[in-house]
């Protein structure tokens, strides 16, 4: 049975309000104001506690380390800095995806990541 703390409930609500994938700093960054002594080793605890009890999911990008959201979103792709480097939500999905799928072979999931500057880095 998981615990209830003060700091897990900081970093659910970091997750959660962010509104885009978090690397474990910035999840700490945000969850460090509403949880006294927080560490960055419970960060990497709740995180992994998070994602098996399925609230929380991993997001990957090829050559970095994993950023995490709050699971139960509607589908959804993302847009990588690489200025920066952090992660954004981008809404919608490219039509036709699956006709990009060769004959015979049977789509069953798919990601979307566009790479570039993010408005904050591109002034």
């Amino acid at each position: 049975m998981e615990r209830q703390t003060r700091q897990r409930q900081a970093i659910r609500e970091a997750l959660h309000h962010a509104g885009r994938p978090l690397s474990p700093a910035e999840i700490f960054a945000l969850a460090k104001p509403k949880a006294r002594g927080l560490g960055m080793a419970t960060v990497y605890r709740s995180i992994k506690a998070l994602v098996e009890s399925g609230e929380a999911v991993a997001v990957e990008v090829a050559g970095e380390a994993a950023r995490y959201e709050s699971a139960g979103k509607h589908h959804h792709h993302h847009f990588h800095c690489r200025s920066c480097k952090k992660m954004y939500e981008v809404e919608g999905c490219p039509e036709d995806i699956e006709g990009l799928v060769p004959a015979g072979f049977v789509l069953e999931d798919h990601e979307v990541v566009l790479y570039g500057r993010c408005a904050a880095c591109s002034k």
